[in-house]
C-alpha cells in the first residue's frame, strides 16, 4: 500500500520511516491542538511522514470508572479540527461496526485495536468505508497470523491495509516484541512497530495498566534497524497526569531527541 494514496501527508520522498503519533484519548481540543503543533513542528524539520493519532473513545478498559472519552462526536470533530488546522492527515480506532461509517468521516486511517483484530464484520466494515485499515497484531496471534486479517481487507475490494506490532503477551503482566515478526509480516503488508503499547505492563491488580516508558528509545531503535516501515508512539505533554495510559506514553518534552537519533540511523540503515 503506498503511503501517498494518504491525503495531506508530506515528506513521502524523504526515506524516512512514516509515524503515527499523538495522545491516548482525545481529552479536549485545547490538548489535542498543543501536541499537534509540537509534533508537526518536529516531524516537518525532520522530514517524516506524520499522522496524527488520537483515540475518539477507549473502549477497552480495565475498569468500569476507567476513562472512555469526551463524547463520540465532540472527540472526531476535534480530529478534524485538528486536520484542518495544520492540514495533517489523522487516525482513530474503532470498536464497534457502526464505528466505521462513523470515523470515517472525520479521520483518514482506521485502526483496529488489536483485542478486535479478529473480528471479521469490524474489519470488513473498516475496509468498505475506502479509508487504509491499520490492523494491530493481537497480543495473543502470530506473526504469521496476521496474513489472514490483511486477506479480510483485500476480500472486502481495497488494498489499503498495514499491521501495527505492540508486542506478544510474555506471562500476565508483561509484553515482549519478537522482531523476527516484522520481515515476516512486511510480506503481506507495510509494518508499523507500536513502540509505546509494546511496553505495556497490564493486568496489574490495580487494574489500572503500567508501563516502562524508559525502554522507548531501545525499542523505537530496534524497530528501525530491523526495516520497519512506521512507527507509533502516544505522547502526552503531561504523561503523569493523562487520562489514558499515561503509564507507558512519552514525554512530548523528549520527541525530537527521539526522532533526530532515529532519523540519524535510518540514514544509515538506507545506506546499507
Amino acid at each position: 500500500m503506498d503511503i501517498n494514496l494518504i491525503p495531506k501527508i508530506k515528506h513521502t520522498d524523504s526515506g524516512n520511516f512514516f509515524l503515527l503519533a499523538g495522545p491516548c484519548a482525545i481529552e479536549s481540543e485545547e490538548m489535542a491542538l498543543r501536541i499537534a503543533e509540537k509534533v508537526i513542528k518536529i516531524t516537518d524539520d525532520l522530514k517524516i511522514p506524520y499522522i496524527f493519532k488520537g483515540s475518539f473513545k477507549k473502549a477497552n478498559r480495565s475498569r468500569i470508572d476507567s476513562f472512555t472519552g469526551i463524547g463520540d462526536e465532540k472527540a472526531l470533530k476535534i480530529l478534524r479540527k485538528v486536520s484542518e488546522t495544520f492540514d495533517v492527515p489523522t487516525v482513530t480506532d474503532i470498536h464497534e461496526v457502526s464505528d466505521a461509517i462513523k470515523a470515517a468521516e472525520y479521520v483518514d486511517v482506521l485502526q483496529i485495536p488489536a483485542f478486535l483484530v479478529r473480528q471479521t464484520d469490524l474489519v470488513v466494515a473498516a475496509a468498505k468505508t475506502g479509508k487504509v485499515v491499520n490492523l494491530k497484531k493481537g497480543q495473543f496471534m502470530s506473526p504469521s497470523a496476521m496474513q489472514h486479517a490483511v486477506q479480510k481487507v483485500k476480500d472486502s475490494g481495497s488494498n489499503k491495509a498495514w499491521i501495527t506490532d505492540r508486542g506478544t503477551m510474555f506471562g500476565y503482566q508483561d509484553m515482549i516484541v519478537d522482531f523476527r515478526g516484522i520481515p515476516e509480516m512486511r510480506a503481506f503488508a507495510p509494518v508499523v512497530l507500536d513502540v509505546t503499547h509494546s511496553l505495556q505492563q497490564p493486568n496489574q491488580s490495580s487494574g489500572v495498566t503500567g508501563g516502562r516508558p524508559e525502554m522507548i528509545e531501545t525499542i523505537a531503535r530496534a524497530g528501525i534497524v530491523n526495516n520497519v516501515d512506521g512507527l507509533f508512539i502516544e505522547t502526552h505533554f503531561d504523561p503523569a497526569n493523562a487520562k489514558s495510559d499515561g503509564a507507558n506514553m512519552l514525554d512530548l518534552a523528549h520527541l525530537e531527541k527521539l526522532l533526530s537519533n532515529l532519523v540519524a540511523i535510518r540514514k544509515t540503515i538506507n545506506q546499507l
